[in-house]
């Protein structure tokens, strides 16, 4: 996928940017980088930005055209400064990511760009207006304006998080799997009905737990617990201190050792 993924700056006016951008996409594992009129370009402080990136510098294609930085995309989007107040198909970097994978997903030919403006105006309407999706990085109010290369490194690790978060799902499956094994599945319905019958009763036994006066605890601890998504092993300790619990109250000696289960 990453093959697949262009980068273009349009008319960048700071040759370090162009740097810090390239250093960005090397981190990312991302290599096409499209470079639109740079008005300083190529230049030594781009390659002391790089910081070991000069393989994506040196590989850049420089067009004069934007629609030449897009030849062969078959999806485009640009980066802008707009907020959610506008009524335009705003993403945020988050689901920009999303987007492209269910893009690669459905199996559409040709790459995906992602389109970055001018350091001070950014994009105008017209080459907005080639992008289908407009990115926007929900920055402070009060302090917006982000660098060129630090918004293309936002834009760059969450496609990385989203790669990963894909390539991980099956290994993930497989822990799962062999949790299962390991006798980790979730608890049962009539475990957990077992289980709470069990702690109301340890519960009045020490005198916590009045059933004439409920005041709504047992229903309270029922959604505690539904929420943790209790596992058959973690069942297995819980059910081992509520017995040694009724063993203690009954003054005969504990197993000891429960914490090693």
């Amino acid at each position: 996928m990453s093959e697949n993924i262009r980068i273009v700056l349009v008319n960048t006016s700071h040759p370090g940017n162009i740097g810090g951008a390239a250093r960005a996409m090397k981190n990312m594992g991302l290599s096409h980088l499209y470079l639109v009129e740079p008005e300083d370009f190529p230049n030594g402080n781009a390659k002391a930005r790089a910081s070991g990136a000069d393989d994506i510098l040196e590989n850049a294609r420089v067009v004069k055209t934007l629609d030449e930085a897009l030849q062969g995309c078959s999806l485009v989007m640009g980066t802008s400064a707009r907020d959610r107040r506008i009524p335009l198909s705003l993403l945020d970097p988050r689901e920009s990511a999303n987007k492209v994978l269910e893009h690669f997903d459905a199996g559409v030919e040709g790459d995906v760009a992602l389109v970055f403006g001018r350091e001070h105006s950014g994009l105008t309407n017209e080459e907005l207006q080639r992008c289908k999706f407009h990115i926007h990085i929900p920055s402070n109010p009060e302090f917006s304006s982000l660098n060129l290369a630090a918004a293309v490194q936002v834009l760059v690790y969450e496609l990385r998080m989203a790669q990963l978060a894909r390539a991980e799902a099956p290994l993930k499956q497989r822990k799962f799997e062999a949790s299962s094994m390991l006798n980790e599945q979730p608890a049962s319905a009539d475990e957990m009905e077992r289980y709470f019958e069990h702690l109301e009763q340890v519960l009045i036994e020490v005198g916590f737990h009045d059933p004439q006066k409920p005041r709504h605890l047992m229903a309270r601890l029922r959604r505690l617990y539904g929420r943790a998504e209790v596992n058959k092993l973690e069942m297995n300790i819980l059910r081992g201190i509520l017995t040694e619990t009724q063993r203690s109250l009954r003054g005969e000696p504990g197993k000891r050792g429960g914490s090693d289960v």
